[in-house]
């Protein structure tokens, strides 16, 4: 039987010439399921060609001219076009049947599928993470860094408070980051100069406002922090480290477990900050009217790592806080 079920028994004329040096004879064709077979008149048979390697050797024109193969002596010409189409259909469809084919179509295909699962095991719990920490509304955000200061405090401390200290405290962050909702707090111990958590919470080392004589480093420290937050959500921040788990919760109950907190109150109180864009960090300074240069400074004694800060550095006009406010400040934590 024939590749093609319509064609159950395909016979035809055609012109054999078995060799250039060779006169072409009228054969008759017999189009079986893989082989093409040439007989001539006295039934006896001529030669037999492998239908899958059958090439045409002039596409196009009229009669056809099909060979077993590009470097074959021997040709076959047949001018029925229908008969011509029926060759190349069965052709066509012995080929596609061919067990070596299949192998390859289903390697093909397994390949297809293992980059798309590698693909998925790569890209899709970053995307979960950032679809979760995305749709977290504002609300839900400030209750998260609350509980998560709670976490902390139970290695830092309670967060340093008096009336003038707390009140100056405000108006650094007004004077700082302006509208933006968040406020700054100073931990007794164990964070890692600054910090930012969910609802815009910002941590600061007391050594921040009580080592430095101006409060324009502890303002270039929050400035920095300030971008980091920009960079990186830390609700995103704290998923990534807890895991698919915690964002399929979040995403279905709206909520994270105590555990998945004090993990990351964990990791924040031993983590070293991130680097910091030096261009977006200046912005950040130009834009807030604060001097890079005390920052810089106290980043870098030598000033080699912070150069571009100090180079760069346009200055400011307005101070940070009054003199009256840095001193409560600076004894905030009862100092």
């Amino acid at each position: 039987m024939t590749a093609l079920k319509e064609y159950q028994r395909l016979e035809f004329a055609g012109v054999w010439r078995a060799s250039p040096e060779h006169q072409r004879k009228d054969v008759i064709v017999c189009v079986g399921n893989a082989t093409l077979v040439m007989y001539d008149y006295a039934d006896q048979p001529l030669t037999h060609w492998s239908l899958p390697a059958l090439v045409r050797l002039n596409s196009g024109s009229n009669p056809a001219v099909f060979a077993p193969g590009v470097d074959s002596s021997e040709v076959l010409e047949v001018s029925d076009g229908t008969i011509i189409e029926a060759i190349e259909r069965i052709q066509r469809a012995s080929e596609k049947r061919r067990p070596g084919n299949r192998r390859l179509r289903i390697a093909v295909i397994a390949g297809i599928l293992c980059v798309l699962l590698v693909s998925g095991i790569f890209w899709l719990p970053e995307l979960l993470v950032n679809h979760a920490a995305a749709v977290v509304p504002d609300a839900k955000r400030i209750e998260l860094g609350e509980r998560l200061l709670a976490q902390i405090q139970r290695t830092s401390g309670r967060p340093c408070h008096t009336g003038a200290g707390t009140a100056a405290l405000s108006r650094l962050y007004n004077r700082l980051l302006g509208d933006r909702p968040g406020r700054l707090v100073v931990l007794p111990n164990g964070t890692a100069q600054t910090n930012h958590l969910p609802g815009g919470l910002f941590l600061i080392d007391p050594a921040l406002v009580e080592d430095h004589e101006a409060p324009d480093v502890v303002a270039g420290y929050v400035i920095a922090e300030a971008v980091r937050a920009n960079a990186h959500d830390p609700v995103a921040r704290m998923l990534k480290q807890a895991g698919l788990v915690a964002a399929f919760r979040l995403l279905t109950t709206g909520d994270v477990t105590e555990n998945v907190l004090f993990a990351q109150a964990g990791a924040l109180l031993t983590q070293p900050p991130e680097p910091v864009h030096k261009e977006t960090l200046l912005d950040s300074f130009r834009e807030a009217g604060i001097s890079a240069t005390p920052y810089a400074t106290a980043v870098s004694k030598s000033g080699e790592s912070t150069l571009e800060l100090s180079d760069a550095d346009q200055g400011a006009d307005i101070p940070v806080l009054s003199d009256a406010d840095w001193v409560n400040l600076q004894r905030i934590c009862g100092g």
